[in-house]
């Protein structure tokens, strides 16, 4: 890290914080928009979006996600695992269970057997369940790295790389997604400085970077949307729930890498360009929160999706996806704007000190520095 990124992270990175935000938005909507289609039997208008943001969705993520640990993967392991694994494994287990509990009646009801929730929370465990798979995987992607940083950074992006064009399949969700998704992390990490002068650059050149946005966003497009052939359909990459998957030319090995950081940098290029705008402060703060929306989305999701699927309210299902979207992002920031105000139910994106294995440890929030949000080490 260069002494003006170690600057960087002492304090909120604007791009970043954007950047963030537009990632979660992509997150919510795919979840969305196939729980509004596979409930309403049809597909709309938000299917082809989906589809569209595939190749890059999750790689943004992880490689932002990535982008500050040489800030931290130094310190001692004791404060390391507080807050890049312990941090974790208190939200997943609570919003696990939060999770549970409104499901446990429809999983004892279809199962014919009562002790069902609780089977499926234990096997959870090993078994990231439903839309927290992301902050389960994300403390094996932080110790992993700690473990290989002493070996050559070629070597670990090789592999990693190689790693991402087997079609993995082995039914473990944390196995299958650390093949398919590390290599983003890890050039986060390694090639952070690139990273931070490639947005700078973007800030600086507005204007060729919306005209290479464009070309990307076309080529992206096409490579998504051309199927591939049909003899090379084995080498596909699976996903979880099949999330708009379209065995289209984007999806094959090599491809598929290369999309993956072609979209993270326009992600990047993206939030360069808009995060100074005044307007932009709404998607500032989402990212800034991203992990409190990641958390929370699933029952205003889900909410919203029924009302609108049974009520027949809103007769286009792409219009239902999209509404369904908005409140998916809307519910968590107003639940958190209520804990605030409240003081009330912190504990819910407030990690208490009790859950800490670090001496002296304060309440640190959902998405406060363990995230990977830039924060002095």
């Amino acid at each position: 890290m260069t002494d003006a990124t170690l600057a960087a992270g002492e304090r909120r990175v604007a791009w970043v914080d954007a950047a963030k935000g537009l990632c979660i938005i992509l997150v919510v909507m795919v979840h969305a928009t196939i729980g509004v289609e596979i409930a309403a039997g049809e597909r709309g208008f938000m299917h082809a979006i989906v589809a569209w943001a595939r190749p890059f969705r999750m790689p943004d993520f992880f490689l932002i996600s990535g982008l500050f640990l040489a800030l931290t993967i130094d310190r001692p392991w004791r404060r390391y695992l507080d807050r890049k694994v312990v941090h974790f494994v208190y939200f997943y287990l609570l919003w696990l269970t939060i999770q549970f509990a409104f499901k446990a009646p429809e999983m004892a009801v279809e199962a014919g057997d009562w002790t069902a929730p609780l089977a499926g929370w234990v096997e959870a465990l090993w078994q990231p369940f439903g839309t927290l798979w992301f902050i389960y995987v994300l403390p094996v992607f932080f110790v992993f790295t700690r473990l290989v940083r002493g070996l050559p950074v070629w070597f670990v992006l090789a592999w990693a790389a190689i790693l991402e064009a087997l079609p993995v399949h082995t039914g473990s969700i944390v196995f299958d997604e650390f093949a398919q998704r590390y290599v983003f992390f890890f050039i986060g990490y390694v090639f952070a400085p690139h990273v931070l002068s490639f947005a700078a650059a973007v800030a600086r050149r507005p204007g060729i970077a919306i005209v290479g946005l464009a070309g990307w966003g076309l080529v992206n497009g096409v490579l998504v949307f051309t199927p591939s052939p049909e003899a090379l359909g084995f080498l596909i990459q699976g996903e979880i729930g099949d999330t708009g998957a379209t065995g289209g030319l984007s999806e094959l090995p090599g491809v598929s890498l290369v999309l993956g950081l072609a979209g993270a940098l326009a992600i990047v290029a993206t939030a360069a360009l808009v995060a100074r705008a005044p307007w932009a402060a709404w998607l500032r703060w989402l990212g800034e929160h991203s992990i409190v929306v990641y958390l929370a989305f699933f029952l205003p999701m889900a909410a919203t999706r029924i009302v609108l699927v049974q009520t027949g309210l809103v007769p286009d299902v792409g219009l239902m996806a999209l509404l369904t979207t908005a409140a998916g992002i809307a519910g968590p920031a107003v639940l958190y704007a209520l804990v605030r105000w409240s003081g009330r139910g912190q504990f819910l994106f407030e990690r208490p000190a009790w859950a800490s294995i670090e001496r002296g440890s304060v309440r640190t929030r959902a998405g406060q520095g363990p995230e990977g949000i830039p924060r002095a080490p």
